[in-house]
């Protein structure tokens, strides 16, 4: 086999192995075979076309067309449900209705998502398409180093979508190997293709003795068994140091999977924790999966919110948790911080019996707000401050979490009076110096609107329900889930003037303008109460998942607001006005998910829009056959970083990239004068400055001295400039040979970066200073246009009549 050959055999590999990582993102795996066939297709077409040989837009053409072609054939007539209209209708009309409705597919679809027809075609076609770049970088283009971008956009989107799904991560390191032995497969075998090409690479010299470039008995050559070597090593600590590092992952409330926790890494402490995505899309799901079910001897049930998290540091770029330490579960927990024994005596105790469903993996707690015993199995953490139960480190990357699990939970139901918030005395000072604290960078219009709003007010219960009543009623804000999840100081002063946004937006926005008044405040996360059962029992969805703000109160302690204007929230009786309003802003459907009265069963709406169906107003929709249950950021989001990431990591290759494209078409081109200018520009690129006073003798000359080069490379370059001298002054008929001129340029340059340092020669193949020649030749097109806009101007100056004064 010859060495093109072989990279063509181990570029579709490289490529096969990577999208391997694509399997978690679908039910089934029976679309790589597919997936492999026209692979192996594509490459043979690349790998006929280049013996022929064609140019390489030719090969790249075939190869797209084949690929283009088949893909049409695979895939015709599975994108509508009518007869077809003739061949050009059967492979276009089709191909593109199946290709959108494959986009819609993964809109809607939660990961894993069933495969469909249009998935199917999605994961190919995107194959397919890194394939075809892969092998035009390595094979093509012989740059096999470079065809490592395209494969890590295709397993950065895949790890992006499946490792929101994926807590335990028991297949991500497996397909990282493959990844990662397919690339490295692909550049030894360039390598050894290029040291194929410099002479015999096998030998059979007596063994035991082995040079750096003959081997004994026939084994591998030095340079080969250490670029092995280092590729192992290489490969083995990517492997290692990700397992020993703290693990990173899921958000707030999406789910884990397996049986390892959502990621998250908890220590003795809590960390930051960032829940803006996992709710967001939780909010815009398209099915109605239920992940807690509980009973409850609760009266109220409007009050039975399901709380996880308290979110109580603000720096101005987001909220979040902030570090607190960790006990063990105390068999009764600690009343509840600033509650009055006034308020306790009239709070009634209930107990709530919650069951988790498989697919929740979430490490905090779901519990009524304030639980005062937690009866669960496991390992569990408390954390006093935010009354949080943790789930405990079980194991390497192994945390406790709520998957599957039945727990028990006693709370109080608080039944604080307006008039008892509005006689609450000043705030303790520690906790009034916490949680009232806001960042430098806080626009002053958010303090100011505070104001404006609360203007009239005596007391701080009197400013919180004008706050309340301003984002809820007064305002003018119009609740909308598609609205981008920013939550720093920018993103408020955006949903301040914008009035649009969902519950995060409220929340955040009400609870950083409480601290500007001086009410200590922080904002938790959670579920509203749920829809209630005809047997008594109540779901809580993903579609259920809140934000509301908490603002702290002397004798009652941490109270919830609710400023959201969203159907079938319930505004805590203590902050309605005297006469209750309704909520104009509010969508003004059917009833949502977290109705309290019995359903017999999920309702329909025929008519529903795709908008209320997202935000839960049609009633309890049926999940889609096969939908998955994962969640994460969308595919055009994980899209767009991986491009961006791409696109960062391609920056510094970009004058590498030019300077070989450049290198090639110099010397491909057989110029004696091309050949001399690349020669030039190899040497200033180590530090040798262009002196185009001197003659070509004095100019090699002065190469050979200031490079230091060796006596066969300073004859190659004299050489090289010989044929410049007979270029330039032979007679007419005379031409120079351009036999050799190429090795001879390509020795030098050698021999020049390997007299330098290595920041030099580093410097010199990502930086290299020839690259001026493009500021250059930029400049000299800008003085050439604008000489050839100003003679136009000039001409037409000259045909306008001069009037004379009459």
């Amino acid at each position: 086999m010859s060495g093109r050959a072989r990279l063509t055999v181990f570029a579709a590999l490289a490529t096969l192995f990577t999208a391997w990582s694509l399997n978690p993102l679908v039910e089934t795996g029976s679309w790589l075979p597919q997936a492999a066939v026209l692979l192996v297709l594509q490459s043979a077409v690349g790998a006929g076309a280049r013996r022929v040989p064609l140019a390489r837009s030719l090969t790249v053409g075939a190869q797209l067309l084949v690929s283009l072609l088949a893909l049409m054939l695979l895939f015709g007539g599975k994108g509508r449900s009518g007869a077809g209209d003739g061949v050009l209708s059967y492979l276009v009309s089709d191909f593109g209705a199946l290709f959108a409705q494959g986009v819609r597919d993964v809109n809607e679809f939660a990961i894993p998502a069933p495969l469909t027809d249009g998935i199917r075609l999605l994961l190919v076609t995107g194959v397919l398409v890194i394939g075809l770049l892969v092998d035009l970088l390595a094979v093509t283009l012989r740059m096999a180093a470079a065809a490592g971008l395209p494969l890590l956009a295709l397993y950065s989107v895949a790890a992006g979508l499946s490792g929101t799904v994926s807590g335990s991560g028991g297949a991500s390191w497996f397909a990282f190997l493959l990844a990662g032995c397919g690339y490295l497969l692909l550049l030894l075998s360039e390598g050894r293709d290029r040291l194929a090409q410099w002479g015999r690479v096998f030998g059979a010299a007596p063994r035991g003795r082995v040079s750096a470039g003959v081997s004994g008995g026939g084994r591998a050559v030095a340079p080969v068994r250490t670029g092995r070597r280092i590729g192992a090593v290489a490969l083995g600590l990517a492997l290692v140091v990700p397992a020993l590092l703290p693990a990173m992952g899921g958000g707030l409330l999406g789910t884990g999977g397996g049986g390892d926790g959502d990621g998250t890494g908890i220590g003795p402490s809590i960390q930051a924790v960032n829940p803006l995505v996992s709710l967001q899309s939780s909010l815009n799901a398209q099915d109605n999966r239920v992940v807690l079910k509980y009973r409850t001897d609760n009266p109220q049930l409007s009050e039975q919110y399901l709380r996880i998290l308290a979110l109580d540091e603000f720096n101005g770029v987001k909220w979040e948790a902030s570090g607190r330490p960790l006990t063990d579960v105390p068999e009764r927990l600690p009343n509840p911080p600033g509650v009055s024994g006034e308020i306790l005596n009239g709070a009634a105790e209930v107990r709530t019996s919650v069951s988790s469903a498989q697919t929740y993996a979430q490490r905090y707690l779901p519990m009524p707000y304030p639980a005062m015993q937690v009866d669960i199995g496991g390992k569990w953490r408390f954390e006093p401050v935010g009354r949080t139960l943790v789930g405990d480190q079980l194991g390497k990357d192994r945390f406790q979490n709520a998957q599957g699990a039945q727990y028990t939970v006693r709370s109080l139901l608080l039944k604080p009076t307006a008039e008892q918030l509005q006689k609450a005395p000043a705030p303790n000072e520690a906790i009034r110096a916490e949680y009232t604290k806001v960042p430098d960078n806080l626009p002053s219009v958010v303090a100011d609107t505070a104001r404006q709003v609360t203007k009239g007010a005596k007391d701080d219960y009197s400013r919180a329900v004008k706050l309340q009543d301003y984002f809820a009623v007064s305002g003018g804000f119009r609740y909308d889930t598609k609205v981008s999840s920013g939550t720093g100081s920018q993103a408020i002063v955006k949903f301040l003037s914008d009035k649009e946004g969902f519950c995060v937006h409220f929340a955040f926005s009400m609870a950083s303008m409480a601290r500007t008044l001086g009410i200590p405040a922080r904002v938790a996360v959670g579920f509203t109460p749920g829809e209630k059962q005809s047997d008594g029992s109540v779901n809580v969805s993903m579609r259920d998942a809140h934000a509301w703000p908490e603002l702290y109160f002397e004798g009652v302690g941490w109270t919830r607001f609710e400023p959201t204007p969203r159907s079938g929230i319930t505004v805590p009786d203590y902050s309605r006005t005297e006469a209750p309003e309704s909520r104009p802003t509010a969508p003004t459907a059917a009833p949502s998910a977290s109705s309290a009265q019995p359903s017999a069963g999920p309702s329909e709406t025929e008519d529903c829009p795709p908008e209320a169906k997202k935000l839960g107003e049609c009633g309890a929709a049926a999940a889609a056959p096969g939908a998955g249950s994962g969640q994460g950021p969308s595919v055009g989001t994980v899209l767009a970083w991986t491009a961006g990431a791409v696109a960062l990591l391609a920056l510094p290759f970009l004058p590498f990239l030019w300077r070989r494209r450049l290198r090639s078409r110099r010397l491909d081109s057989g110029d004696v004068l091309s050949a001399w200018r690349e020669l030039g520009d190899s040497a200033w690129d180590v530090g040798i400055d262009p002196d185009e006073a001197l003659s070509p003798r004095g100019a090699a000359d002065r190469v050979v001295t200031l490079g230091r080069l060796d006596p066969k490379a300073a004859e190659a370059v004299r050489r090289v400039s010989a044929a410049v001298e007979r270029a330039l002054y032979a007679p007419p008929g005379a031409e120079p040979s351009y036999e050799g001129l190429a090795p001879d340029v390509l020795l030098a340059r050698t021999a020049l970066l390997a007299r330098v340092s290595r920041a030099t020669r580093l410097r010199a193949l990502f930086l290299p200073r020839s690259s001026a020649r493009l500021r250059w030749a930029a400049t000299a097109r800008r003085a050439a246009l604008a000489a050839e806009v100003s003679a136009a101007l000039s001409r037409a100056r000259a045909r306008i009549p001069l009037r004379g004064r009459g």
